[in-house]
């Protein structure tokens, strides 16, 4: 009876933390059921469109890959860019020619694929994927496309871990390797889109000569913290092209006054 008595003037002040506590948690709960359920479409995803693939695509010719890639999307949900979105692709890859070109989001493989089959002969990809089994089968499309593990390397880890890792993995390969990237596509979580440019940039991973980065997004608001920091950093950066889903900006260290 005393217990009540004590603490009778404490429950609004516990009520308001228990409320306060209990949105906190809810909004938690709800962030990772809606992980998990990402994460699980996105296997059913990658699991179906690479059986599609691999068993009627003519293996060994990028094209057909491709080419079955377009026939499966047309059908199914996929997490595959979209045509208009492809297209954005190769005109920058065949503008910038870029010799080292780094992938955040490998997913199906696809946009993997069709940087490849753009690149110069001694041109290297490297691909970053969170999910093991993901990279896994998007490492078999890449092999089942006809290139070889000489052309690019599959980083099974977080963009955040790969990225601390690049500059002893650059150090490792061929000559020329040591400038960094001259393009990057960002295609993974879009929350992780400013960070990690951020760690590209700490890194020295940018090529100080230019980098052009595309940004991948089904919202534009997806986009809003990245592009409000280009925007405070008009001496760095510039946005070069917005497009469907694609947005293209274009790094260069310590420049003034970019082409827009």
């Amino acid at each position: 009876m005393w217990l009540l008595v004590v603490s009778a003037p404490l429950l609004p002040a516990i009520f308001m933390v228990s409320r306060r506590y209990r949105v906190k948690v809810s909004a938690l709960c709800h962030r990772a059921l809606a992980w998990a359920l990402r994460l699980l479409r996105g296997r059913v995803c990658v699991k179906s469109t690479h059986a599609f693939v691999f068993s009627r695509c003519t293996h060994g010719k990028a094209d057909s890959v491709l080419q079955t890639y377009d026939l499966y999307a047309d059908t199914h949900p996929s997490l595959c860019i979209s045509p208009h979105m492809s297209g954005v692709l190769e005109e920058v890859v065949q503008r910038v020619r870029p010799p080292m070109v780094l992938e955040l989001g490998m997913h199906c493989g696809y946009s993997s694929v069709r940087l490849l089959r753009l690149l110069p002969p001694a041109g290297r990809l490297i691909t970053v994927e969170l999910d093991p089994l993901t990279a896994e089968l998007g490492e078999e499309i890449i092999l089942v496309s006809g290139f070889k593990h000489s052309q690019f390397q599959v980083l099974t880890s977080s963009s955040a871990e790969a990225i601390h890792t690049l500059p002893s993995l650059l150090t490792d390969l061929d000559e020329g390797s040591s400038e960094g990237f001259s393009l990057v596509l960002m295609d993974h979580d879009p929350q992780q889109y400013l960070p990690d440019l951020l760690s590209l940039e700490r890194e020295e991973l940018l090529r100080p000569s230019g980098c052009s980065v595309l940004l991948i997004h089904r919202k534009q608001r997806d986009l809003r913290e990245i592009l409000d920091h280009i925007g405070a950093r008009p001496d760095c950066y510039c946005i070069k092209s917005e497009r469907q889903g694609v947005t293209e900006i274009f790094c260069q260290k310590g420049s003034t006054g970019l082409d827009r």
